[in-house]
């Protein structure tokens, strides 16, 4: 009997022993599963996406490969790996509020990944000129950035910042992101910018506008601006940019987008926000193809503005309550030299309204259905 009972304490210490080997063991395997599926705040690889549209030419754009994240949460370590050249990968995780003044230079770098975790916001409160704005992207190449909400405080028409500019950068992919209640704009691209795609993303403005600005509009809730003026004549040739799966939803008033120069797809786009004034407006030399959009209770589907557009042509277009021009100009438009899959215009608003639709809804670093 006492031999039994020392093989009994015996076999009970062993299982001790094994029991929690075995549970790290599940752990970690656990742990590995989550990290490729990018549900986890840990750090994750950049996921393996092929870009689409536009920004799949000129050599394609690949961000930051296939490296570990850098996981950041403020926003000195924001800034600090977005302005480290070294840092190829960065996965942003929570609320990061950008201090007045604190608007991000990026600049002058090559191949990088910025992306979100589930919920990732980057947030401004400040209307004024010179403070305003989250991030302004300058001389950069091979960028993706996705699944991040830029909110700012608000239209003000003081001249002042949009939540996001692009300017003078090359083969630049924003996907799954939202941007909204910028204080100039939404998400501006300037100056010589080429081969851009903008997939699965989001414009809207949630706050209401703030009236008295020094720039004289009251309502300054225009979201998209492709070109700075009509006299940029260096933008020539530039601006190949595609918008596909975008969703310009309520507040937006105009420019979803308004183009210069340039040849931009806009295709498989929702838009629907009830107090527009003009959706796609075509300014001076715009290229412009409007394939297969879904255009529901809005002003001015395609505002061909003062008529200096180079083509502007509307292609497929699905127009449900609408009031104002739903035309081309009559001259057909570029032809792209990419590959889509091009949804019918009846399906686009199940497509981009859909959990995984447009804006920041993904969870995290993964690859867009396009």
């Amino acid at each position: 009997m006492r031999n039994k009972y020392l093989l009994t304490c015996l076999m009970a210490v062993a299982m001790a022993f094994s029991l929690p080997a075995c549970k790290k063991s599940n752990q970690s395997e656990s742990s590995e599963i989550t990290n490729k599926n990018v549900t986890s705040p840990m750090a994750v690889t950049e996921a393996v996406c092929p870009a689409k549209g536009w920004a799949s030419q000129n050599g394609g754009t690949t961000g930051g490969g296939e490296v570990t994240a850098t996981v950041v949460t403020t926003y000195a370590a924001l800034k600090s790996a977005i302005q480290n050249t070294s840092v190829k990968v960065i996965q942003v995780n929570g609320t990061i509020t950008i201090p007045s003044g604190g608007r991000i230079s990026f600049q002058d770098q090559n191949g990088k990944t910025i992306f979100g975790s589930s919920g990732a916001k980057l947030v401004s409160a400040d209307q004024t000129k010179d403070n305003s704005g989250i991030m302004y992207v300058k001389r950069c190449n091979n960028i993706i950035i996705r699944n991040i909400i830029f909110e700012g405080p608000g239209a003000y028409d003081v001249d002042g910042q949009d939540n996001v500019t692009v300017d003078a950068c090359n083969n630049i992919w924003v996907d799954h992101c939202e941007f909204r209640d910028g204080v100039d704009g939404n998400f501006d691209i300037k100056n010589i910018s080429d081969y851009i795609t903008v997939s699965y993303c989001k414009f809207s403005y949630l706050k209401p506008p703030k009236s008295g600005g020094s720039g004289g509009s009251d309502d300054h809730r225009f979201s998209n601006l492709i070109g700075s003026s009509d006299g940029a004549t260096a933008d020539r040739g530039r601006f190949r940019i595609t918008f596909v799966r975008c969703w310009w939803a309520q507040g937006a008033v105009a420019r979803m987008p308004r183009v210069r120069f340039g040849k931009v797809h806009i295709v498989n786009n929702l838009f629907n926000s009830t107090v527009s004034k003009s959706c796609i407006q075509a300014g001076f030399e715009a290229n412009i193809l409007v394939e297969a959009n879904a255009f529901e209770n809005v002003k001015n589907p395609i505002d061909l503005m003062d008529n200096t557009s180079t083509a502007v042509q509307a292609k497929n277009n699905l127009f449900t309550a609408v009031t104002g021009n739903t035309s081309g100009n009559g001259v057909n438009a570029f032809t792209p030299p990419y590959s889509l899959t091009i949804l019918n215009a009846s399906s686009v608003k199940s497509n981009v309204t859909a959990s995984n639709g447009a804006g920041a809804t993904l969870t995290g670093n993964v690859c867009s259905s396009l």
